[in-house]
């Protein structure tokens, strides 16, 4: 059974959404992952601090995530100060991620999300958020490793509704020590079918899910959630193959997109003019590529 939005979530998602009724969204909460694209080696990556991060964040906000209905940013790096240096557009959205770059491992080796201190329901109303995304790791078919990660779950969703906040849930797997890679793609669908089951039972509202691999693992998933709305990201997949599992995704009862690196992994630059220029042309291309797709699919039943 699903949980109705409340009246101040729902329009927390309204305004998540475009005027299609669909999210679009550009995620750009990424740390580590965006430092390994300005730079090749450990070095020069440990050398790009928050500042700096902070400064290709606000290009990305200001020549690409704009022209979208959303933008997802961290706490750390990027607001409030997108914000409050007038970079972020009054027309969009902004969801503030609650985690932290990276992970920690337990005893057995299973993954365990780890949230931005101090960045709870209250802190994103006071950093201008429309709302909020957490990230966590499930692995369904092995329950001693979700203990720690579910409890997570259920205290943000708690924490945002106790503040009546939108939370947008994103649940991400990940292959085992040992496990090959051919029995992890068998094994993926399903896996994200059954974190979707998962996310919805603990009172999730909006999910933020991989593609699932399959037409069928879609619908699946879309069967499960009801009304809750998901949407699909992008994994750091090149744009041509995003746009077909978009498309498949949506054919199949998704409800919109939240991408990063599809769409600017390969324009975001440490020299400013260059990110400027990929960022209008290209990046800008490939969100109305993605905007055209959304909108073959607005209004339906």
């Amino acid at each position: 059974m699903t949980s109705a939005m409340t009246t101040s979530e729902r329009r927390g998602y309204q305004q998540i959404c475009g005027q299609n009724g669909m999210m679009m969204v550009v995620a750009c909460d990424q740390r580590g992952g965006m430092r390994k694209v300005l730079a090749d080696t450990p070095d020069a990556q440990a050398r790009i601090d928050e500042a700096t991060l902070g400064v290709v964040k606000a290009g990305v906000v200001r020549n690409l995530a704009n022209k979208a209905s959303c933008v997802l940013l961290d706490a750390v790096c990027a607001v409030p100060g997108v914000v409050d240096q007038g970079v972020l557009g009054r027309d969009t959205g902004l969801l503030v991620g609650l985690d932290a770059s990276g992970w920690g491992t337990d005893a057995a080796g299973y993954r365990i999300s780890q949230l931005v201190p101090g960045v709870d329901a209250r802190r994103v109303r006071a950093l201008g958020g429309t709302g909020a995304k957490l990230m966590v790791y499930l692995r369904p078919d092995r329950p001693e490793a979700n203990a720690v990660n579910l409890g997570i779950i259920r205290d943000c969703i708690a924490d945002f509704g106790a503040e009546d906040l939108l939370l947008v849930v994103e649940i991400l797997t990940y292959q085992l020590e040992g496990e090959s890679d051919d029995d992890y793609r068998a094994a993926f669908p399903g896996l994200i079918v059954e974190s979707a089951r998962i996310a919805v039972g603990l009172g999730a509202k909006v999910l933020k899910l991989p593609y699932p691999g399959t037409p069928e693992a879609c619908a699946a998933i879309s069967d499960i959630c009801g009304s809750v709305p998901w949407a699909v990201l992008s994994a750091g997949v090149d744009h041509a193959t995003f746009i077909g599992q978009v498309e498949t995704a949506m054919q199949n009862g998704a409800s919109g997109v939240i991408a990063g690196r599809a769409l600017w992994k390969d324009c975001i630059s440490l020299d400013a003019e260059i990110q400027r220029d990929r960022l209008e042309t290209i990046a800008s291309a490939r969100l109305r590529e993605i905007q055209g797709v959304l909108d073959r699919y607005a209004g339906r039943a």
